[in-house]
């Protein structure tokens, strides 16, 4: 219960309009959150870090002394500009003018300013905490990992930088599937290891679409529709062209804190699809195992410890 003293505090704010002013959040917060909303490249990543790190400086340069700075050309700060949604770098430098100055006459300190490695690890554990309400009903997974466990031979498509992934999911699916065909080449080349998988008697592929999505990833899946393949896709985006041609999809978040995206929440969920295929196939699993370690053990693959 509030003291007489304090409700009469508070009648008066009321009858006379006024309410307990909200705390300003810190000027790189802020920053962050204007930067954080559009898709931004690699490149104007780049104009949104210099400008979270050196606000106070960078709100009163001209275009050219930022492109400078950063070193980018000056038409890129004009499209990073229209990007964040400002009608041009005047309205824009306008915006960050107003950051700093606050930040000069003494405002908010921010404790993670200038640290956006910080940033992106809770950018990432938020991504993970997505993931993990998502596996709160685990069904579709194990669905798609028994699907794809059966597809004989099993294809693992991923171009340009969705690579890593593919390659990722491919070697550790080599060890429990007897056929796995990795595409990381768009074109003519994935279209004959695509149509080559169908022929042979495959059902599924495995596709990675990290940003920025390549037309050559949203043709090659168009292709392996048409060849008569399921396609199951891990991508960032539940909507979108390449969701729209997916007969199942997986979207999960990736880090864009930094000038290159990180894939945390997609790598885990990689290895929750593995880990339905060896649940699927459990004689199939520990055989293909028991008999690649003997391999390795013959051959010497790998350090002792």
């Amino acid at each position: 219960m509030p003291s007489p003293q304090q409700a009469r505090a508070q009648a008066s704010a009321i009858t006379s309009g006024r309410t307990a002013p909200q705390a300003e959040a810190a000027p790189a917060s802020q920053l962050r959150k204007l930067f954080d909303g559009p898709r931004l490249s690699p490149g104007q990543r780049r104009i949104a870090q210099y400008l979270i790190e050196h606000i106070t400086e960078a709100a009163f340069l001209s275009i050219t002394e930022l492109a400078d700075r950063v070193g980018v050309s000056q038409p890129s700060v004009t499209r990073f500009a229209g990007a964040v949604g400002f009608s041009g770098y005047p309205a824009l430098r306008e915006r960050l003018q107003s950051i700093a100055l606050k930040t000069l006459a003494g405002g908010p300190g921010d404790p993670n300013r200038g640290n956006e490695l910080q940033a992106a690890v809770d950018a990432e554990i938020r991504n993970l905490e997505n993931l993990r309400r998502d596996f709160a009903d685990p069904d579709r997974v194990i669905h798609v990992g028994r699907e794809l466990s059966r597809s004989t031979p099993l294809t693992v498509l991923g171009l340009r930088i969705s690579e890593s992934l593919a390659e990722y999911f491919g070697y550790a699916a080599r060890r429990i599937h007897p056929d796995v065909r990795l595409v990381t080449r768009g074109g003519s080349v994935a279209y004959d290891t695509l149509l080559q998988a169908r022929e042979a008697g495959g059902s599924w592929v495995l596709a990675f679409a990290m940003p920025r999505h390549s037309h050559e990833t949203l043709q090659a899946v168009r292709v392996a529709h048409d060849a008569g393949l399921k396609v199951a896709l891990i991508t960032d985006l539940a909507l979108g062209p390449l969701a729209d041609e997916a007969d199942v999809t997986f979207a999960t978040g990736t880090g864009s804190r930094l000038v290159f995206d990180s894939y945390a929440a997609p790598g885990v969920m990689a290895a929750a699809l593995l880990q339905a295929m060896t649940d699927a196939d459990p004689e199939r699993t520990h055989a293909r195992l028991e008999k690649y370690e003997q391999v390795s053990e013959q051959h010497q693959f790998f350090v002792r410890d």
